[in-house]
């Protein structure tokens, strides 16, 4: 595993976005979270690199919401980076119209056979990541590539989720995590014996591990106890 501790959350984010630009240039397809923690990489990668003609992009997990609607992970990464860049991606969203369960039956369908080049995840304060949560079914999966996933947190709905053999074949799997409220996390995700009670601990790239990128405040716990 390679730890990677910025200054700040500033230089963290600048930190994932020179990888999401530099793999924008090659091409290849990426999975890409939601959430807060990743927007202001997904902003910054469409600025390094305004080309996303080559790229195909799947969504880590959705929430089972109206793509318009504030919580669609499919709207976050639209807004701060689709629609920011002069060619843009082919974007593979969750058709959240449907049941979950069939939602999730549909876009494995879709998903079947594409090989990630780069997964970006984030990490909760619980341990989760995607939305697979501590000690939840899905992570029991060895099969599926994605699953349909009760909350485990707010917001309070449904979710569709890769799995973490989807997540485990990518090339390169990098986890992004700022701030104070994430440090115990990253103790337990990443300097800790992997447990079903921090999924985070659970999913690495069965190629080459895994890449963390903390700022310092939530390295804090891991600078410790090195």
């Amino acid at each position: 595993m390679e730890l990677i501790v910025a200054d700040d959350a500033e230089a963290a984010a600048r930190e994932v976005a020179e990888r999401l630009a530099a793999l924008a240039g090659g091409g290849g397809a990426v999975a890409l979270s939601g959430g807060s923690t990743p927007r202001r990489a997904y902003e910054l990668a469409a600025e390094l690199e305004p080309d996303w003609s080559r790229v195909d992009v799947w969504l880590v997990d959705e929430r089972c919401v109206p793509a318009d609607d504030v919580r669609s992970n499919l709207r976050l990464v639209t807004e701060s980076l689709v629609a920011r860049t002069h060619n843009a991606p082919r974007v593979h969203p969750v058709r959240t119209e449907l049941a979950p369960i069939d939602a999730a039956a549909r876009y494995e369908e879709q998903f079947a056979g594409a090989a990630l080049e780069f997964v970006l995840l984030g990490l909760g304060a619980d341990g989760h990541t995607a939305s697979l949560f501590p000690n939840a079914p899905s992570l029991d999966e060895t099969e599926r590539l994605v699953v349909a996933a009760k909350p485990g947190l707010e917001p309070w709905v449904d979710r569709v989720t890769m799995t973490i053999p989807a997540l485990s074949a990518a090339r390169a799997v990098v986890f992004l995590a700022v701030g104070p409220g994430k440090a115990d996390a990253a103790r337990r995700a990443f300097a800790e014996p992997p447990s079903p009670a921090v999924p985070a601990s659970l999913v690495r790239s069965a190629p080459g591990g895994a890449v963390v990128v903390l700022d310092r405040a939530a390295a804090a716990e891991l600078q410790r106890s090195g």
